[in-house]
């Protein structure tokens, strides 16, 4: 049984990545805090492994732990001290643990990259401290499982991975889901209302998507206006606004008119863009892809305002949570674990749902949007050029969001009835994920990472 909060599904925090960044961030975070002897700790080594060591430097994980150990959090710490610290660090050779004690640390001795995979999981980072003395003062492992979720190795999970403890409708399955719906009369978002508020007052929860939505939308603005080259080596350079501009001003092109979902394609490229540069984004249920849950929000914001259920936003959102715990619990998210399919094709097959749902669309239709989607996805490897979450990854986000939205259109003018259930479509996700070669799975060691010429 199974379900995972909208308060953890949805992570307001920072970019490239939720499993390269803000996971180790967190678990960084939580070494420290969790120090009983900080005040003895006069060296900290942190030591990544696998795909954090082989992408971890254009995924910005060096900064990230460094943000974690001087006690920042994702969703608060100010964006001034995430593009400042690393030069700060390297002037200074001294760092500030949990934001009081000071130690001596330089990132070139004291971050250590492991190629080699962790038996664990292929996202692992170890935190060792060690006072004056020599004597070991902590050392902890952390599997960063990807959505900015952390558990232990060996320990208790970080961040609410047992959500299913005290709601009333936790599922194991889509069908699960579906029963639940058909005996109770709710919807899917009605159902994961009410798991949501056995913990939390409605208000609040109503306040929290409004805060989801809001941010979204500030990171899609901010992302239209925004102009240059991201940040990496590759020289990418920013193109949300000048398609936005071209999509107001076609200026003559021989195309059909697409421009609804064209505009989810530029908002979902203006979250990738900013994303990229290392910038406040809401993880959805990644980094990687957190371009497609706003967009196509975006695109029912503004293009199905008349067909819309009530309070659209959290219909949306909170039916996305509900098949975002089934992906999460029942294969996946990490891009490490299960190639892009399992970032993409998550992120895409809970907009579908939440666009199907918010637009009226029955329990069956809202599963069915969500199957279109993730199965079109099947088979998506993770193969950023140099590590960095740009390339292919900012247009795969606008390509994602425009197929949400045709998963959504073709479920709802259908029945709902469809011969391969949700279900199996994550099965296969799973299992694809498993068969998959560990080259083609955020390791940058093939597909188009190493088949694309360096200019």
């Amino acid at each position: 049984m199974t379900y995972t909060s909208l308060f953890d599904m949805f992570k307001i925090g920072i970019g490239p990545s939720s499993s390269h960044t803000v996971g180790p961030m967190v678990a960084a975070r939580r070494f420290v805090t969790e120090l009983g002897n900080l005040d003895a700790a006069a060296r900290v080594q942190v030591t990544l492994h696998g795909s954090l060591a082989l992408t971890g430097a254009g995924h910005a994980t060096p900064r990230a732990v460094l943000l974690g150990l001087s006690g920042h959090e994702p969703e608060t710490v100010e964006m001034d001290v995430v593009h400042g610290i690393d030069a700060q660090v390297r002037r200074q050779h001294r760092l500030l643990l949990a934001g009081r004690h000071a130690i001596v640390f330089d990132p070139g001795r004291d971050v250590v990259f492991v190629n080699d995979f962790h038996p664990a999981h292929a996202n692992v980072v170890t935190f060792t401290s060690w006072a004056s003395d020599g004597t070991v003062c902590g050392a902890r492992t952390f599997a960063s499982i990807g959505g900015g979720f952390v558990t232990e190795v060996g320990g208790a999970a970080a961040g609410a991975e047992d959500g299913a403890a005290g709601v009333p409708f936790p599922f194991g399955s889509a069908a699960e889901l579906l029963g639940m719906c058909a005996a109770t009369g709710l919807s899917i978002a009605g159902l994961a209302m009410a798991n949501e508020i056995a913990t939390h007052d409605e208000a609040a929860v109503r306040e929290r998507t409004g805060r989801i939505s809001a941010v979204m939308f500030e990171v899609i603005e901010r992302g239209l206006v925004a102009t240059g080259t991201l940040p990496g080596g590759l020289g990418v350079r920013r193109r949300a606004a000048e398609l936005a501009r071209r999509l107001r001003h076609p200026g003559g092109l021989p195309l059909p008119p697409t421009a609804a979902a064209d505009w989810a394609g530029v908002w979902a490229t203006a979250v990738g863009e900013e994303n990229a540069a290392g910038h406040r984004v809401v993880t959805a249920p990644t980094n990687g892809a957190a371009g497609i849950v706003p967009g196509v929000l975006r695109f029912l914001s503004e293009h199905c305002t008349s067909a819309c259920e009530d309070d659209p936003d959290a219909v949306y959102l909170l039916t996305a949570t509900a098949i975002g715990s089934l992906l999460k619990a029942n294969a996946g998210i990490s891009g490490a674990e299960l190639g892009c399919q399992g970032e993409i094709g998550s992120a895409s097959a809970m907009a579908a749902a939440g666009l199907a749902a918010a637009l009226g669309g029955s329990p069956g239709q809202v599963e069915n949007a969500a199957e279109i989607a993730l199965e079109h996805n099947l088979g998506l490897t993770c193969d950023p050029l140099r590590g960095l979450v740009q390339v292919p990854c900012i247009e795969r986000n606008a390509i994602g969001a425009v197929k949400s939205i045709a998963a959504a259109s073709m479920a709802l003018r259908g029945t709902g009835e469809h011969i391969v259930p949700l279900d199996a479509a994550i099965a296969t996700l799973r299992q694809t994920g498993q068969d998959m070669d560990r080259i083609y799975k955020e390791t940058s060691l093939g597909g188009l990472a190493v088949n694309v010429p360096e200019c």
